[in-house]
Formats: C-alpha cells, sequence, structure tokens
C-alpha cells in the first residue's frame, strides 16, 4: 500500500512501493480504478468557513494493456487557467481511447486560488513552494500533502502546466531538468522551440517529483488569468506527443517535420532603467541582438526618459503586458541560444501550424 495521510513521504519506501506495485489496480482516495476504467473523482480538501465543502477534482483513464501511469497537472497557480482548458479537451479527445497505461489528470489543484482570481492560497502561500507538504501544516502544506500521497508518488512521469504571472506572458516553452537524459527525452518529444535547462526550486512540485526519481516537464505559455488559443493548443499537442514517446499512445504516421527545439544556453530578465509608460518595440518569440533597443519609457507628458536595451544576442521567451514600469522592473525575458535565427524560424514554424 501506499502511504497514508500523516505518513512521512521518504524516496527510498516509495520507490520500492511503485517497483512493487500492483498494475492491475489503483486507488486514488476512497475508488479502486481498474485496468479499462474511466473515472472522475473528488479529492476532499479542507472546507471554506463558510461550511462549504471544497475538493480536487480528477479524472482517471486506465487503459486495457499495461503501460506507465503520468500526471498531468494545472492550476497549482490559482490564477493560470490556461492548463484547465488544455486538460479539459486532453480528456475529451479521442486520441486517449487507445491509451496503454494510465493517465492521471488534475485540472484545478488550487481550487481555493481558481475561485479567488488569485496565484496564492487565503493563507497567502505559494503551493509551488509547499511541496512535500504535511497533514498537520498550514492550508498550503495539506493541500500539497494530499497531492503528493494521492497522485505524485503513483505515478511513473508527470507533466505540470503553467502560465507566465499577473500581467506577463511567456512563449510556449519547457521547462525541465535536462541533466536527466529521461526529462530531456521527454522535453524534446513535447515539441516546442524554447527548452529551458532549470534549476529545481525548494518547495516545489517539480523539485520533490525529482527526488522520488519521477522524471517531470514544466510546460510555461500565455499569461494569468486569460485563455491564449495558441498556448492551448501547443500544451494540447506536446502532452500528446510525450505519450506517444512513452508508448502510451500509438505513434503516427506524418510526413510533416516536427517542430525543432532548441535548448536555451541560459535566460536572463531585462529590467527597466526608469520609470514611466512603456512603448513597446519587441513582442514574444521576436530575435533580438545586443544593445537593441526592446522598449521606450515615456512620462506622463511624452518625453523619452529611457529605453530598454537587450542585454545579448537572444530570444523573448517573457514580456511584461502592463504599460506601466517602476525603475528595475523586468520587461523582457530573453534566452540566449547558439544559433537564435534556426530558434526564430522554428518559433514561426509554431505560430503558422497552431493559428
Amino acid at each position: 500500500m501506499f502511504p497514508k495521510k500523516g505518513d512521512i513521504i521518504d524516496k527510498n519506501i516509495i520507490i520500492g512501493m511503485k517497483k512493487n506495485f500492483d498494475d492491475d489496480s489503483l486507488i486514488i482516495g476512497d475508488q479502486t480504478i481498474a485496468r479499462g476504467e474511466s473515472r472522475k473523482i473528488k479529492l476532499p480538501t479542507v472546507r471554506l468557513y463558510t461550511d462549504t465543502d471544497m475538493s480536487i477534482p480528477v479524472f482517471v483513464k486506465r487503459g486495457k494493456k499495461p503501460g506507465p501511469t503520468i500526471f498531468v497537472c494545472s492550476a497549482i497557480h490559482g490564477d493560470e487557467l490556461n492548463g484547465i482548458e488544455i486538460i479539459s479537451r486532453l480528456i475529451s479527445s479521442k486520441s486517449i481511447n487507445s491509451l496503454k497505461g494510465t493517465l492521471i489528470a488534475v485540472p484545478m489543484v488550487n481550487g481555493f486560488g481558481v475561485l479567488n482570481q488569485s496565484r496564492y492560497l487565503p493563507d497567502r502561500r505559494d503551493l509551488n513552494r509547499s511541496f512535500p507538504g504535511s497533514a498537520k501544516g498550514s492550508l498550503a502544506s495539506r493541500i500539497a500533502h494530499l497531492f503528493m500521497q494521492e497522485i505524485v508518488v503513483k505515478c511513473d512521469y508527470g507533466i505540470d502546466l503553467h502560465t507566465g504571472a499577473i500581467h506577463r506572458s511567456n512563449l510556449p516553452q519547457i521547462r525541465a531538468n535536462l541533466d536527466d537524459p529521461t526529462t530531456l527525452e521527454m522535453a524534446q518529444a513535447f515539441g516546442t522551440p524554447v527548452i529551458i535547462n532549470s534549476n529545481l526550486r525548494d518547495g516545489s512540485l517539480r523539485q520533490c517529483a525529482d527526488e522520488l526519481g519521477i522524471p517531470m516537464l514544466l510546460y510555461e505559455a500565455g499569461q494569468a488569468l486569460r485563455f491564449d488559443e495558441l498556448s492551448i493548443k501547443v500544451g494540447l499537442k506536446g502532452i500528446t506527443n510525450v505519450l506517444r514517446h512513452l508508448n502510451m499512445l500509438p505513434k503516427l504516421r506524418s510526413k510533416k517535420k516536427p517542430i525543432k527545439p532548441f535548448i536555451a544556453n541560459n535566460s536572463a530578465w531585462v529590467r527597466a532603467p526608469d520609470s514611466g509608460f512603456v512603448i513597446h518595440k519587441k513582442e514574444l518569440g521576436d530575435r533580438v541582438e545586443d544593445e537593441e533597443i526592446l522598449a521606450d519609457i515615456k512620462k506622463p507628458l511624452g518625453d523619452v526618459t529611457g529605453q530598454v536595451l537587450s542585454n545579448a544576442d537572444g530570444i523573448i521567451i517573457g514580456k511584461q503586458n502592463i504599460p506601466l514600469v517602476q525603475e528595475g522592473e523586468a520587461v523582457y525575458h530573453i534566452a540566449y541560444f547558439n544559433k537564435p535565427k534556426k530558434v526564430e524560424a522554428s518559433i514561426e514554424k509554431m505560430q503558422d501550424t497552431y493559428e
């Protein structure tokens, strides 16, 4: 059996359990899902102070034939909504009818944040800095613990869907621990033009999955509190690409060349040298050169008092949307590549394919 609520998660114990796990049955919450079954489950969480029940919605699809178990989750940050629609389309897709193994889809981990249109939980904690959590800890800690116990430790792989923060947009991109060969192959299979070798952050879901030996991707695309059709389409296609890579779905025979991914050497935000109103000259996906002007900063009477300059040759993968900026505020996120022209061409192909 897997750990119960309140148990401490131990890496070696979990890995040992996974090796001995009986694939003919899967228990989530109080429900058992056999091979060939699909099930919608509600995992009870902490009630609202109005005594209203709250739960994490979970969709489980088990193929008749054995195979890996993968979780796909979104809205760990409650204002990041693209992933909810991606998972909605995924679970209604006919393509998963031929699934081998098990898909666990969780469209809304942080229902409290979605309810309040907020990145955070009501206790003002960031759920993605609260893993692995505790059954007796804070609200964030309890939800993190529940999600780890009921979902993550029962899986072989994971994909976590995110967007940019409030007033910021991200170009569709994968962030992952590329030092792990299995994770690297998954990242390349996903099919975004940009892949970033991202450091693991303390308390994040990705760090805890990594410690349990579960390869995991983080998909970033779009902005908070908005649906972005390009980001949704790329994300849905990327998940199915990974499922095919893992032999959970049949391979497709296509004459079309896939979108070529490129790994960024590094990335950094460019910050505003002055406060004022931003007049953008560059957009997401644009290739920029060192010292190129990215935006003008104006005062209310129209005087240009500063310019945001690129700090190197690269591709814009993140951008602030609100036209107000304070001195020192991050405005553009630039990723650096050995061959930025080829990355630009791959981004254009992605845009042409999905728009």
